[in-house]
């Protein structure tokens, strides 16, 4: 099992940028898969983006495609979200999340939330208009 803290939430202005970040603890984050989920207030969990485990696949939500950026350093274990362009409507609690894999499937990303077993407290991204 990992264990992940997010960070580089904060308040900017819409159309701005910012770089969230997922460091992982534990030894085998270079075998799971991660991805980004976010949850905006009175709203279920939508899925962002999601990452393979060694990084050469990625996936992206029609609403942030062309916008955010999902990558990873194993060897630092973190993943990272750069957003850019963001609007007010990308306001919410942004979730990290990981799951181990089997080697297998270390190109495979995983887009709902059940598929993940591991999850960060949440860093909050607000956008003003």
């Amino acid at each position: 099992q990992v264990q992940l803290v997010e960070s580089g939430g904060g308040l900017v202005q819409a159309g701005g940028s910012l770089r969230l970040s997922c460091a992982a603890s534990g030894r085998t984050f270079g075998m799971c898969a991660a991805g980004w989920f976010r949850q905006a207030p009175g709203k279920e969990r939508e899925f962002v983006a999601a990452i393979s485990s060694s990084g050469g696949r990625t996936r992206y939500a029609d609403s942030v495609k062309g916008r955010f950026t999902i990558s990873r350093d194993n060897a630092k274990n973190t993943v990272f979200l750069q957003m850019s362009s963001l609007s007010p409507e990308d306001t919410a609690v942004y979730y990290c999340a990981a799951r181990q894999i089997t080697i297998q499937w270390y190109l495979t990303t995983y887009a709902l939330s059940q598929e993940y077993d591991q999850w960060g407290q949440g860093t909050q991204v607000t956008v003003s208009s």
